[in-house]
């Protein structure tokens, strides 16, 4: 653990600019990070990175594309046929963030009972309280 700490320890600190918290609001987002993943599999159409994506609206795909390619991690072709084919992958900067996200899917899978069991004594330690913005546990 310790060893850790100390590569931590060694890593520059983050710099508090627009782009630096940009960057990571960005790759932190629900909806891109399932995006990158998907696309991390294969290049997709629009609607089938939908169905993968589930849950996710039109609107908000279409949104998260468009920040996800200004960024340099997806790239988009469209092909003028009718209906307009429009396909969607990663780019190699877009391909450079699987493995750090794979680690943290890993990280999430390997603690998310510990975290379920954490919030629940939390939720009843604090019942008069609600959290807003946390689901509640089931």
């Amino acid at each position: 653990m310790s060893h850790r700490l100390e590569d931590i320890r060694q890593l520059p600190m983050l710099e508090d600019c627009t782009i630096t918290r940009q960057i990571l609001d960005r790759v932190g987002d629900k909806w891109s990070v399932l995006i990158i993943v998907n696309l991390g599999v294969e290049s997709l159409r629009f609607k089938e990175l939908q169905r993968r994506s589930g849950g996710i609206s039109q609107r908000m795909l279409t949104q998260t594309l468009r920040h996800l390619e200004r960024d340099g991690l997806v790239w988009r072709k469209a092909t003028p046929t009718v209906p307009l084919t429009v396909e969607y992958g990663l780019t190699k900067l877009g391909e450079s963030l699987l493995q750090p996200l794979a680690s943290l899917v890993e990280w999430v899978n390997g603690n998310r009972g510990e975290i379920a069991k954490a919030r629940s004594g939390y939720d009843s330690d604090h019942q008069d309280t609600e959290l807003a913005g946390y689901p509640a546990v089931e």
